[in-house]
């Protein structure tokens, strides 16, 4: 059986090409995937116009009048993906079957040395008050330097037994990441962050029998942590999500033949090309670095694919902040010369899911998605926006589909059948 065969949950068979795309995988040009986190967006009450049809991305527009256009769906119609499934779906993995925790991707993104078995989870710190209330879910965004201080003293302090390794390593700001290591650990556990404020954080549950002994361990951590960290002015607590136990996924050169190396500035997205067995630029910094210095830099190499991540779309749509979210798609627009001196011989540009301003929120909207090379169909699409490219030449499809798309304009993909 192919590494992508196998039912759904519920015993729903699961259509999924990429199971084809493996028996007809060859060599053929480079690709480059850039992905704009958080890229669909909604309207502007004000105005009428999403963030896209606001900004002035005279660059983008200009790479999709010479593209083949259309939306992705980034799991299926309604469902609001996290950033974990939203990427696996762009590479080929479906994301209904390959089902990664956010832990997993984050212990990864930071390079630590995960252990199949391993249960990890992502945690924020956050502030409560003396009612127990979540009033921010970030901390105040506390530097990193503060939250790794605070993860050698959770670290230092807190014991959950012999049986029980303990890992807490900070990732970024206020994120870090919990990694548990120990044996008859499972991953089904409902998150601790109620996703909102006002509200007072979750008791970690246990949605199976197998996974009581973990709800059980992570209880007791919040439990301490909160105790360790009661007199923190903003730090005062954690949110986990994302539990997840470690199983190495086929890589992306076992299943299509592909290398490639990842450019990105946040750990969650090195994380995703590990666990997919890309190379991580380990030098890349913020935007301006990665065009204009790494992407040069690393264009000689031997890559197949070349993944480009830029962020910013999605944590000023998280912010909801439409202004700035615009503002951020004016910066990567500025960026993309640097990208196209390159002479990409196949060029994808997509998002991972939408984060409209107006929610704050990711949501289940259809994505634009581009993709330029010698064979596409240019269809007209002048402008790339929501509207726009929802009447271009590659329709509304699955997420799923952009890694096969890819590899056809690429030449990596063999006739199928006689």
């Amino acid at each position: 059986m192919s590494v992508s065969e196998g039912s759904a949950e519920g015993g729903k068979a699961l259509f999924d090409p990429s199971v084809v795309w493996e028996e007809l995988a060859r060599g053929g040009e480079r690709i480059v995937l850039l992905v704009l986190d958080g890229l669909g967006g909604l309207p502007h009450p004000e105005t009428g116009r999403s963030e896209l049809q606001t900004a002035r991305i005279p660059n983008l527009d200009a790479i999709a009048a010479s593209a083949a256009c259309g939306l992705s769906e980034p799991v299926a119609a309604g469902i609001t993906p996290g950033s974990g499934p939203g990427h696996l779906g762009l590479f080929g993995y479906h994301p209904l079957r390959h089902r990664i925790g956010r832990g997993i991707l984050s212990a990864l993104g930071i390079d630590f040395p995960l252990q199949e078995g391993d249960l990890a989870a992502r945690i924020n710190f956050a502030t409560v008050d003396e009612k127990g209330l979540v009033q921010d879910r970030r901390a105040g965004r506390i530097a990193t330097d503060e939250a790794r201080v605070l993860c050698d003293r959770i670290r230092e302090s807190i014991m959950l037994g012999d049986d029980v390794e303990l890992f807490l390593e900070p990732v970024r700001e206020h994120r870090a990441v919990l990694v548990l290591r120990g044996h008859g650990l499972a991953g089904d556990l409902e998150d601790t962050d109620p996703q909102q404020t006002g509200a007072p954080p979750r008791p970690a549950r246990a949605r199976t029998k197998e996974s009581e002994r973990a709800a059980s361990l992570i209880r007791s951590f919040v439990e301490q942590v909160a105790d360790l960290l009661g007199d923190e002015p903003r730090a005062n607590s954690v949110l986990l999500r994302g539990f997840d136990v470690h199983r190495p996924l086929p890589s992306l050169e076992q299943r299509f033949g592909l290398t490639g190396i990842c450019l990105a500035e946040y750990p969650m997205y090195r994380g995703v090309s590990r666990l997919m067995g890309l190379d991580v630029d380990d030098d890349a910094g913020d935007a301006q670095d990665i065009f204009r210095n790494r992407l040069p830099a690393v264009w000689s190499q031997a890559h197949d694919l070349v993944f480009v991540h830029f962020k910013q779309t999605d944590s000023r749509g998280e912010d909801g902040d439409f202004d700035a979210k615009v503002a951020a798609l004016e910066e990567v627009d500025g960026l993309i010369p640097s990208l196209l001196d390159l002479d990409p011989r196949v060029l994808v540009v997509a998002g991972d899911h939408s984060t409209p301003s107006r929610m704050a929120s990711h949501s289940w909207h259809p994505v634009p998605l581009l993709i330029r090379a010698e064979t596409a169909r240019v269809d007209g699409v002048q402008c790339f926006d929501e509207l726009a490219c929802a009447s271009g030449s590659l329709g509304r499809r699955p997420a799923l589909d952009v890694m096969g798309l890819a590899l056809a304009h690429a030449g990596r993909l063999e006739k199928y059948g006689a």
